[in-house]
């Protein structure tokens, strides 16, 4: 049986043809509209060259029609690439010369392309206008449908690039269809047949598909947003009443803000978050908030899908952990015995195929079917996973190593501080030193370093506390995951020429 991403719209739009399987704004579709308009987009794209194992990029803001791109390709057998929508044209040309698409599909009135354009929006603009393709196109399944196989990749998702060039990783239909399966998703119970799922995520990242696509697989609806701000997640919840979320940490600290305390989230039974370092203390705030939910601190990655989970029984138990492989056997840290420090490294049927024309970074991550993370972490006495950083973010200092992850941790109960990254800097006597990069309240003046090395004595070893302080207005990072960009911390840090370590 071969496991299609194209087919979980056409089987559910058998089994329940008027359930909601997507709304945006306020606008929705059905499932027998979705599967027919996946058809008819399909088949347009097709009559402009499109074919398997060709690549569409899909440069557009928010839009229902993305999920008609995403699924046509899908049944094309073309790997779908959304790009994200905010970068730069000098930005987007060097995402597509790195791609090569077939065609790209955009709503902006010009871009500077050389290659197949087609538009979408109803805007007059160079190249084919695919809506108009699509309304005229046959509802079927398109020609050739039966040759797509589950191990074509069905989409590239490309990383940030914010210190390189981009990275695509191209995942299978069946790698897709089985992070995403009833059982193996996230949401692992009580999904099928209750409010849908809302996604945060924005539909240029992993994280967006695959509560799309597990939502489909459940046979309920996704709630699309067009950003992740507090409005439009609270006006999406209360029109669309979904039963599940999942929110990085940054976009909880927006619905938590005391502003929106009266807006009414009482449909929501799943309230998840991840990705980024998960406080206790956010973690109190959202029960608090939210007491008839239930939280899973989630940890996975674009290349391997979910990974592991820690869930609402073991959070205050196991503070600081990601919890237990998502998999029995599948996940394992390359250390050689419990507590210590390794590499976390995956197996199984979920991993990517590689990265998209590259395979030196392909071998490098992926070897005789193991996954390597970069992440470096630990297992406990019962097989809880506790991260401890990335291996190219470890400070290395006076010959010692040191995780960003555990002083960042140490630092987040400092008086006034909203805010805290940790990053090393260059230094002549410790090769590297650790500096903490603060984000203090409104009025508030920066710590001497002595008093912070004070604050986390009982915590730290010397060789781990900082030797530095920064103030900064903001903590760069991730949009879609609020991960710490610590190489552009430390190149702006470099550029202020910070003064002698203490």
């Amino acid at each position: 049986m071969e496991l299609l991403i194209g087919d979980i719209v056409r089987q559910a739009a058998r089994m329940c043809p008027s359930a909601v399987a997507a709304t945006l704004a306020g606008q929705r579709v059905t499932f027998r509209e979705l599967d027919q308009r996946a058809d008819r987009t399909a088949n347009a794209l097709a009559g402009l060259g499109v074919r398997r194992g060709d690549r569409v990029a899909w440069w557009t803001a928010p839009t229902m029609r993305t999920l008609d791109g995403f699924l046509g390709c899908a049944r094309l057998g073309a790997a779908f690439a959304p790009i994200n929508p905010t970068l730069s044209d000098t930005e987007l040309a060097g995402v597509l010369s790195y791609l090569g698409p077939r065609l790209l599909v955009t709503d902006r009135d010009t871009v500077a392309y050389d290659g197949a354009l087609a538009h979408i929006g109803g805007r007059p603009a160079p190249g084919a206008d695919l809506d108009a393709l699509t309304a005229a196109a046959a509802a079927v399944p398109p020609d050739g449908h039966d040759r797509v196989l589950d191990s074509d990749p069905h989409i590239v998702y490309l990383t940030s690039g914010s210190t390189g060039r981009p990275k695509g990783a191209l995942v299978s239909h069946r790698a897709s269809w089985l992070r995403a399966a009833p059982g193996g998703g996230t949401f692992t119970t009580g999904l099928r047949g209750r409010g849908g799922v809302l996604c945060s995520f924005p539909l240029y990242h992993y994280g967006g598909w695959h509560y799309v696509m597990e939502a489909w697989q459940n046979r309920t609806a996704v709630h699309l947003v067009g950003r992740a701000d507090a409005p439009q997640v609270i006006d999406a919840v209360q029109r669309e009443r979904p039963s599940a979320i999942y929110c990085i940490p940054a976009v909880w600290e927006r619905l938590l803000d005391p502003e929106h305390r009266h807006a009414d989230l009482s449909s929501l039974r799943h309230a998840d978050t991840g990705t980024s370092g998960v406080s206790v203390d956010l973690i109190n705030r959202i029960r608090q908030r939210l007491p008839g939910t239930t939280t899973t601190i989630l940890y996975g990655s674009t290349e391997a899908g979910r990974m592991a989970a820690l869930p609402d029984g073991d959070l205050l138990r196991k503070p600081g952990s990601v919890g237990l492989p998502a998999f029995p056997g599948a996940l394992w840290v390359d250390a050689a015995a419990v507590g210590e420090v390794g590499e976390v490294c995956v197996s199984g049927p979920g991993l990517m195929s590689g990265y998209h024309d590259l395979d030196a970074e392909t071998t490098t991550a992926l070897s005789d079917g193991v996954y390597r993370s970069g992440d470096l972490g630990y297992l406990d006495d019962e097989g809880y996973l506790h991260l401890t950083g990335r291996q190219r973010e470890v400070i290395r200092t006076g010959g010692e190593s040191v995780s960003p992850y555990e002083v960042e941790y140490a630092l987040r109960d400092l008086p006034d501080v909203r805010d805290v990254a940790v990053v090393g800097l260059p230094d002549q006597r410790w090769g590297e030193v650790v500096c903490a990069v603060l984000v203090l309240a409104p009025g508030a003046t920066c710590p001497e370093v002595a008093a912070i090395r004070t604050h986390v004595a009982g915590r730290l070893a010397g060789f781990k506390q900082p030797r530095r302080v920064a103030v900064v207005s903001s903590i760069p990072r991730t949009p879609a995951t609020g991960q710490i960009q610590r190489s552009r911390i430390r190149e702006s840090l470099q550029e202020r020429h910070l003064g002698q370590p203490s």
